[in-house]
Formats: C-alpha cells, structure tokens, sequence
C-alpha cells in the first residue's frame, strides 16, 4: 500500500507542477501588420473603433498572453493567389511584429512552414532556392536556415518562446523525400533527419524555447497516437505536441477528446497545445467538409457556442495549456486585404465589429482545477454525478481504482 501512495502521491505532484505552467490564449495574427498598413478600421463590439488593435488583443477585455506569427523561406517566389491568400510573411516582416509581440511582455509562437508557401497535409512543397539538395544537403540547409533565422530574431528583441519546426507535418515535410506515412517507413529517416537538424538549431540559439511538432490528425486518434510513437522510436528531440482541431475537418468535440485523451496516456510527458482553431459565424463551407452546423450553427451565436464548448474540453485536460485561434484579425470592412472572405474570424466582415468569440477566448485561462491541492481516500459511490478521469474522459460512476475529479473534488478510489 505504501508504494500505491507514493506512486499516486508522485503523480499528484506532477500533476500540480504540469498546473503550475502558465496557460496560453491567443491568435495567429500574421496578418495583422497588412490589415494596419491598409488602413482597415476595427471595432469592439459597440461599434467604437478601436485604434490599436494589437494592443486590444492584450487588454484586460480580451485577455490574450501569445501571439503565433508564420514564416515563409521566400514568399517572394509564391504564385499570385497564394500572395493574395495570404502568403507575405518574410523574416523582416516577421521580425517586426515579433518585436512588437515581446515588447508587449506576450509569448511569441513561432511557425516555420519551411516552404515558399502554404505547407499543409496537402503540400509540403520545397523552398525554390533548395528544390536540387540531396537529403544531407537538405539536412544541413534547414539547420543553416533556422540556425540564422533565430540568431536574426535573437539579435532584434523578437526571441521565440515557442518553435514549430514545421507546419501541418502529418505526412512529413520538405516533400518528396520527407514524405511520409504512418503505416510504412518510406522516408521516416529523411524526415526525422530534418526534424532533428531543425530542433539542433533551436537549442543552440534558443535554449529556453519549446519545440513544438505540429500536426493536424485531432480527428485521428489511431493516426496521431501512430505518428508521434513514430518519432518517439527515431528519438526525434520535441517538448510540445501540437495539433490542429477544425470541426468541419477533423470531427466533434468527442473525437477530439478521444485524441486528447490517447495522447496524454501514451506521453504523459509530453504537453499538448491547440495551435489553430477557428468556426465560422456565416457562409458555412459546403465542400470537402462535415456540416456541423446542427451543433454550432455559422453564426455569431454558433461560432460563440462552439468556443464555450471547446473551452469547456479543454479544461478538463491538465496537459493542454495553451490556445490559439487561426486568423482572428479576418476583417472584410472598408478594405480587402486578401483575395476573398473565410468567414471564420472574429470580426464581423460585414461591420468590421468583434464578434461574441474574441472575448469568449480567455475562459481558457480561468480554469485551475487541474492543480491537485488535495487527495481523499474514498470508496466507490453508486452517485450518479460523473466522474472525470485525469485524460478528461467523462463517466458516470466508477469501480476502478485512479485518480477521478468528482464534483469538483480530486477522489482516489483503491
């Protein structure tokens, strides 16, 4: 019985060090800079305009603590739709808002896309400067590149806090000889070969950042638990799992959750970050997508209720602390700044006014009931109040002996 205790007194305690870690919410706002040099007005929900919106971002009203900023190798060498999407981000401009992120005493994500443009599950397409390296070649320009990119931003007060060594890399980067799969080993030791390169520039130059290896597989649980053991068994260098949740592509909340869950019990070492969410508020996609939209209809009011939901969910989950949502700053009023509207921000295009979402974002932050302050020995109870795991998953009652959260309490069933 001693070791069962200090077992569960030690988990208790990690528990409440992993609680202790300082949860993050915000936006990938790269954007933001191209909205203000075209003059775009924004306004708080009562129409008044708001003058800064970078540092509205920040207030109290609105409660974010980090900013995620993409970067582009070349976005020079990007085609003409891709630049009107939004593919502009050079290391100048990065450097720039990145300076601006750290002055405002905000954690500053990082995301190296490692392309010229877009890198998605869809394309991973080579940097047009490095389309004729081999594989060692290869390895050695993205060690070259992210070495001198982070020395670049070091050198201008805009210090990473957090990395990601690539964007979306499900199916590998830097394709096609960092193309992967989870079911075959074709190219898993080209792409964990950049991979580590990347991750050896990163502590040399940023030592106190976290890496994060971003994916977007939230609605395949089997897919991402497959893909991350993978890197586990190439001894693949990372602090942080990261993944995209979109409902219209990657399921429910449940499947979320299931995802969730599955990682936290195969890395319990590992933290978990939502580094791209976003729901739309009007014009419901209807191609290549699941409708959720008896669930979350795509208005304000849905687009709201989905947040609210998704808050919930997370929170019930000690290792997830951080959330980002994708593209906030969208604003169609006044001036178009890319080629068409997504729908998905939180800014109204119509108005230009902040919709519900923006200030539904930092209940992510309130939540602390993941710290074990205190454990009690009970027996089983026939109640019919759910039981949460540790992993967030919900059940009604429990005969099983763990650790449960129970009507707000922390409960060991032996």
């Amino acid at each position: 019985m001693k070791k069962i205790k200090l077992l569960l007194l030690g988990l208790a305690v990690n528990l409440s060090l992993m609680a202790q870690e300082t949860k993050l919410v915000g936006g990938d706002i790269s954007m933001l800079p191209q909205y203000e040099k075209n003059g775009v007005w924004f306004f708080d929900e009562d129409g008044n305009r708001i003058t800064d919106v970078f540092a509205y971002l920040s207030n109290e009203k609105v409660g974010w603590n980090a900013m995620r900023i993409r970067l582009f190798v070349n976005p020079e060498n990007a085609s003409s739709d891709d630049k009107a999407g939004g593919v502009l981000q050079s290391l100048d401009y990065v450097t720039a808002i990145g300076r601006r992120i750290k002055a405002k005493g905000l954690k500053f994500l990082l995301d190296f896309h490692y392309s010229d443009t877009w890198a998605d599950p869809a394309k991973q397409a080579k940097p047009a400067e490095w389309k004729n390296l081999s594989t060692p070649e290869m390895a050695m320009r993205l060690y070259d590149y992210t070495k001198a990119t982070l020395e670049h931003l070091k050198a201008n007060d805009a210090t990473p806090d957090y990395i990601q060594t690539g964007n979306e890399i499900s199916y590998g980067m830097l394709w096609e000889e960092g193309h992967v799969y989870t079911n075959n080993d074709t190219n898993w030791d080209a792409f964990t070969q950049y991979l580590k390169q990347a991750t050896k520039a990163c502590r040399e130059v940023c030592p106190l950042a976290k890496i994060i290896i971003h994916i977007e597989r939230a609605g395949q649980t089997d897919v991402a638990k497959a893909y991350y053991e993978r890197l586990a068994r190439y001894a693949v260098d990372y602090d942080i799992i990261g993944l995209s949740y979109y409902p219209m592509w990657h399921g429910d909340l449940q499947m979320l959750n299931t995802t969730l869950a599955t990682l936290t019990q195969t890395f319990p070492t590992k933290r978990i970050q939502i580094v791209e969410t976003a729901y739309n508020y009007q014009w419901y996609p209807t191609s290549g997508v699941t409708d959720y939209t008896h669930i979350w209809q795509a208005t304000p009011d849905g687009q709201d209720k989905f947040l609210k939901e998704l808050i919930a969910l997370l929170n019930t989950h000690a290792n997830v602390d951080a959330l980002y949502y994708w593209f906030p700053e969208e604003n169609g009023h006044a001036n178009s700044v890319i080629s068409g509207w997504l729908n998905r921000g939180l800014w109204n295009n119509n108005n230009g006014r902040a919709l519900k979402g923006l200030y539904r974002l930092k209940e992510f932050l309130n939540n602390s009931s993941t710290a074990i302050s205190s454990v009690k020995d009970v027996l089983p109870t026939t109640t019919n109040s759910p039981y949460f795991t540790l992993a967030g998953i919900v059940r009604s009652q429990t005969n099983q002996k763990g650790i449960y959260i129970h009507q707000g309490q922390k409960t060991i069933f032996q």
